[in-house]
């Protein structure tokens, strides 16, 4: 596989894990998680994951990955490379994986003192990747090892970071995030 198809299988299979925590900020609101519980005399999660964000954002992924499925082939023939089709299986981990990897981030954050929307450099930026593709090998062991190949899987591990950085100072500079993190 060349240089060109490795990056973008690699942000084409990822989409519908970079999706989710953003719809789900969209979405906003509601019922945490946690349910106001403590633990250590810190919040368990936050204020910040809720049922309905959690839900908001695995639809979403999955309906991302419909989309995608439909437009592969005019996008394959567009760009000269072959584009990843998602099974319903690797849908759903990839987007419930994402949410789940990020609550398990939030979790993480509270243990060590930091609260809400604190910075956690490495962390903040692969726990949903970690989640997306834990979850996705569960679901659909044989796509996520055909899909994610060591050198996909090292480019979305150099990549994401440096789009997480990106994305985030854009939000925060258009006023759509409070930090830039």
């Amino acid at each position: 596989m060349d240089l060109v198809t490795v990056v973008a299988t690699a942000l084409w299979a990822m989409l519908p894990a970079y999706v989710p925590n953003n719809a789900a900020v969209l979405a906003g609101g509601g019922r945490p998680i946690d349910g106001g519980r403590t633990w250590g005399g810190r919040r368990v999660l936050g204020d910040g994951k809720t049922w309905r964000g959690t839900a908001a954002g695995t639809a979403a992924g999955v309906a991302l990955a419909l989309v995608l499925n439909a437009a592969s082939g005019p996008i394959a023939d567009l760009l000269g490379v072959p584009a990843v089709e998602f099974p319903l299986a690797a849908a759903v981990g990839l987007a419930l994986g994402a949410m789940v990897g990020d609550i398990g981030a939030s979790f993480v954050k509270r243990r060590s003192g930091r609260e809400r929307g604190a910075p956690f450099p490495g962390l903040d930026q692969l726990d949903f990747v970690v989640g997306a593709l834990a979850l996705a090998a569960v679901l659909d062991f044989e796509w996520v090892t055909a899909t994610f190949t060591a050198p996909v899987l090292a480019t979305v591990l150099v990549v994401t970071p440096l789009l997480h950085v990106v994305t985030n100072g854009i939000a925060y500079l258009i006023g759509a995030k409070d930090e830039p993190w």
